[in-house]
């Protein structure tokens, strides 16, 4: 059983280093492209990946959040409408 585990963690640890090392190398291989342009093409694809992961990330339903307020708005006024109808103390 033992060899078992150590052949799960061994696959395991081999499929993260070789996935980080991908990782690296997607960021790193823009410096080793010779033509100018095709090399600046590829400062920008990174930073505009960069950007899009830096980005917040909007709320979906912000028309819908503005309409639901108001609802709530409009039936927060009819219930301070019929609590003035009530009497108090009477």
């Amino acid at each position: 059983m033992d060899s078992t585990f150590v052949k799960y963690a061994f696959t395991a640890l081999t499929a993260l280093a070789i996935s980080t090392t991908a990782a690296s190398a997607v960021e790193q291989n823009c410096r080793f492209i010779q033509a100018k342009p095709e090399r600046e093409a590829c400062y920008k694809r990174q930073e505009d990946e960069l950007a899009a992961k830096r980005k917040p990330v909007a709320p979906a339903g912000e028309g819908q959040t503005l309409e639901t307020l108001r609802q709530m708005r409009q039936d927060d006024d009819a219930v301070y409408r019929s609590i003035n109808n009530i009497c108090r103390g009477c």
